[in-house]
């Protein structure tokens, strides 16, 4: 490899890839993987491992009755499988002379901007040291509204925190592929540029049989990162030397064209889904002010027509459109009592500004 494509990246790596048919780890394609991560950080890239697996390798450990409930399956796999998966890649990089770290999160972990800015100053700490991060939800505690919708999610809220050069998804596939041909037919789609290609006619329904996750959610969160400016690849990990042919420029899988680079407050915003605080209903003109590609909008209180919940100043609050349909995330710049009392007037101070708001595409 001459000059690698890039020099910080985050690497996804789906539960089908690392277990084999009885959802069991498969020890060879990971000393492939880890093999590979070793030669790019010999290249200086700097590599985040977001790894599944913990309850595949759970499966391996115990053997659980039927009458157990699957939260609490989950519970007991997750939480015995993460010490032999977090063992076997510490064993398996120690043999290519690299320490790792284990991080393990929930999706309260990115409520408020302090613990967000924590968990990045340790990924950040670490990659100095030369440590490999390897995280993983902490599925022990992670149930219903603490989960993460899959690690797809969850890794793509790490890339776009970490502001890496490209962000590569580790499937059982090959990538994306034209299902709007026949089955027979269909070819991995190479590229897609978010600006001009809806992605959802190529999906085909259906989930990873280990895994949460399915194609059309990794097409969003690469679709989302690639608004962002972060490069994303979906391709299959098992195939021989991936990493190394992506990073050395060969056409494989599929490539999102990434946008506008977008910085700092906005990225944690744009993932706050699910932890916002309260919600504000706005009129159409509204709505049409903030998805204004001529000109960059606050939202004002002239176009508030209702408020949802309670949330103070700082709090991130969802915007819904007149109809209730979530349309976007941004900081609060005031409570919700104040809110009200301003709802509809001309001349006040933006509930949100531009530089503390998402809009979702």
């Amino acid at each position: 490899m001459s000059e690698p494509l890039y020099r910080k990246i985050v690497v996804k790596v789906g539960t089908n890839v690392i277990t084999n048919e009885q959802g069991e780890l498969d020890l060879e394609i990971l000393c492939q993987l880890v093999a590979q991560i070793a030669e790019l950080r010999k290249l200086g890239i700097e590599v985040l491992l977001v790894s599944s697996g913990a309850v595949g390798a759970g499966r391996s450990i115990v053997r659980l009755p039927s009458s157990l409930s699957p939260v609490a399956s989950r519970q007991v796999l997750a939480s015995t499988g993460q010490i032999r998966l977090i063992n076997t890649y510490a064993d398996l990089f120690d043999q290519c002379g690299l320490n790792i770290a284990q991080i393990l999160v929930t999706k309260s972990d990115f409520r408020d901007r302090l613990h967000y800015l924590n968990i990045r100053t340790c990924l950040a700490s670490l990659l100095e040291q030369n440590i490999i991060p390897v995280i993983n939800e902490n599925d022990a505690v992670s149930v219903t509204e603490l989960m993460f919708t899959d690690n797809d999610e969850l890794s793509g809220m790490i890339a776009s925190m970490m502001q890496v050069d490209a962000y590569i998804i580790l499937s059982h596939v090959d990538g994306l592929f034209d299902m709007t041909k026949e089955e027979s037919t269909s070819e991995v789609i190479s590229t897609i540029d978010i600006a001009t290609e809806h992605f959802h006619q190529y999906i085909k329904p259906g989930k990873s049989e280990f895994g949460r996750g399915g194609m059309l959610t990794k097409c969003h969160i690469a679709h989302k990162l690639a608004r962002f400016g972060i490069t994303v690849h979906i391709a299959n990990g098992q195939t021989d030397n991936i990493l190394l042919d992506i990073l050395g420029g060969k056409e494989v899988g599929t490539r999102f064209i990434p946008q506008k680079t977008v910085h700092g407050r906005k990225r944690w915003i744009a993932h706050s889904e699910g932890l916002e605080k309260g919600a504000v209903l706005i009129n159409a003109g509204a709505e049409a002010a903030l998805r204004s590609q001529e000109r960059a909008n606050s939202l004002l209180p002239v176009g508030i027509e209702s408020v949802v919940g309670t949330f103070f100043k700082g709090d991130i609050i969802k915007i819904c459109s007149e109809n209730g349909e979530a349309i976007g995330y941004g900081m609060a710049q005031y409570g919700s009592e104040k809110t009200k009392e301003v709802l509809g007037k001309k001349g006040e101070k933006a509930l949100i500004h531009y530089d503390y708001l998402y809009i979702m595409p």
